[in-house]
């Protein structure tokens, strides 16, 4: 078989488990076989095939629901024996639940009442294990305490001073820290925003900085396509006579302005070794920034940024924003939607690989996203997508976009956090522009701090 057959195959297993197809299961069948463009009569025999195999090993006949009644199989003397068997062990399991009960209810009434933990040694187990190990459990369960603190002892321990003050910092977040990890928060904690003595490179973005879960192709794909998604935009805006308009008076010269919000945004671009965009103020917009369609694309600062805000939020605000401007970020400021990301995804692939087979419904939403992006593609451009369609297929032909969307929103997190170093402000911040998985985010932000890539990347851009 080849690799679509063989994914079928796994798809026909996973709805053969309980032996019986149904007719929404086999709607999904011929949807998959349509979408794959297999041969009809080669998998004909293959679900003959697994059908047969199926019966053999569980003595019953698989059922068709998706059959009219006068083809559904009647049940053999195999199964009645089968259902039989079943049934003697559900009395044998019924019985031994009784006497187990009655064995845990006698354990209860002997247990002694009188607890005394006198002379135990309070030390975690985790104090000496190790540091990776210890990590990992952060990962898991990033406001568990006994983790951080573990994290904090055990990188004191191996003098990874920059560690210990992340465990520190969270510990002090979570109002959790004792005397010790209060007194390295306070004497590491940066007195103002950080001075590096490098700015952050692509290789420092890709391997450091980026969320583990986000995945670099993907991130390719849309930035072979996301200059024509924007003319795009911009087109479709103008053609409803909906493309905001900006006053060329209210835009701010990152060299001479005096807007604290403005002179944030230049200062953070050239950190994140990035070019920083049209950046204009607007006290009539009530919100943090945002995007602004046009060639070139630019920013909006709003009534939220302009005032009352610390340097710390301001920096939170400016690297989380900015790190959308990268081209594979790009995509999720153009189009929030999950939806649409996914028909440009798709569409970009149509575009490297024209055969690509597509359900009826889908190529009827996705063809017309290419053929109005494809002229708009040099051919240095369209042979990256070929490029890229062939290395997607290689490496299994599969991505979750739900995933990858959340794992580049976090990602822009760890920007706008490497650049404030404060999760009070970046909840703040997060809370103040309506991020409904904030938590999340704060979450991940954690386990970003106490992880051994800040601390490589702090390293990088002298900031350790």
């Amino acid at each position: 078989m080849g690799r679509f057959e063989a994914a079928y195959e796994q798809l026909f297993a996973e709805v053969l488990e309980d032996g019986v197809i149904t007719a929404e299961e086999r709607q999904k069948l011929e949807r998959a076989a349509s979408d794959l463009g297999l041969d009809r009569a080669k998998i004909g025999e293959l679900e003959r095939a697994l059908t047969a195999a199926f019966e053999i090993r569980h003595r019953v006949a698989v059922r068709h629901d998706d059959a009219p009644a006068s083809a559904v199989v009647p049940e053999s003397a195999a199964v009645e024996a089968r259902m039989a068997a079943m049934q003697k062990r559900i009395t044998y399991l019924e019985a031994r639940v009784a006497d187990l009960t009655r064995e845990l209810e006698e354990a209860r009434a002997n247990v002694a009442v009188e607890v005394d933990f006198s002379g135990v040694d309070t030390t975690p187990a985790t104090e000496t294990e190790d540091l990776d190990e210890i990590f990992r459990r952060v990962r898991h369960a990033p406001r568990e305490v006994v983790s951080l603190r573990a994290l904090f002892r055990a990188a004191n321990a191996r003098g990874e001073t920059d560690r210990a003050y992340g465990a520190a910092h969270a510990l002090c977040y979570l109002n959790a820290s004792n005397a010790d990890e209060k007194g390295v928060f306070d004497t590491h904690k940066p007195q103002g925003l950080p001075r590096p003595t490098s700015a952050l490179d692509r290789e420092g973005w890709k391997r450091l900085l980026f969320h583990p879960d986000q995945e670099i192709l993907a991130g390719e794909i849309f930035a072979a396509v996301v200059p024509a998604v924007l003319l795009g935009r911009v087109a479709a805006l103008r053609h409803a006579k909906a493309l905001p308009m900006l006053d060329p008076q209210k835009r701010a010269d990152m060299k001479t302005t005096t807007v604290q919000a403005a002179r944030c945004f230049g200062w953070a671009a050239s950190i994140l070794g990035m070019p920083a965009p049209p950046l204009y103020t607007d006290p009539g917009y009530s919100g943090l920034v945002e995007l602004v369609p046009g060639v070139p694309p630019a920013s909006r600062l709003g009534k939220s940024a302009l005032s009352g805000r610390t340097p710390e939020e301001l920096a939170f605000v400016a690297g989380r924003h900015l790190a959308y401007y990268r081209e594979e970020h790009f995509v999720r400021l153009l189009l929030p939607s999950l939806f649409d990301v996914e028909d440009v995804f798709l569409a970009a692939l149509t575009i490297g690989n024209p055969g690509l087979p597509l359900s009826e419904d889908v190529r009827k939403r996705v063809g017309p996203i290419a053929q109005a992006l494809s002229p708009l593609l040099d051919a240095a451009q369209t042979d990256r997508l070929r490029g890229h369609f062939l290395r997607f297929v290689e490496e299994g032909g599969r991505t979750n976009l739900n995933r990858w969307t959340d794992a580049a929103d976090k990602t822009a997190c760890r920007a706008g956090f490497l650049l404030c170093e404060n999760l009070w402000a970046a909840e703040k911040m997060l809370e103040l522009a309506g991020d409904e998985d904030r938590a999340e985010k704060i979450d991940d932000l954690i386990v970003f701090l106490a992880s051994d890539r800040l601390t490589m990347l702090r390293k990088r851009m002298g900031l350790a």
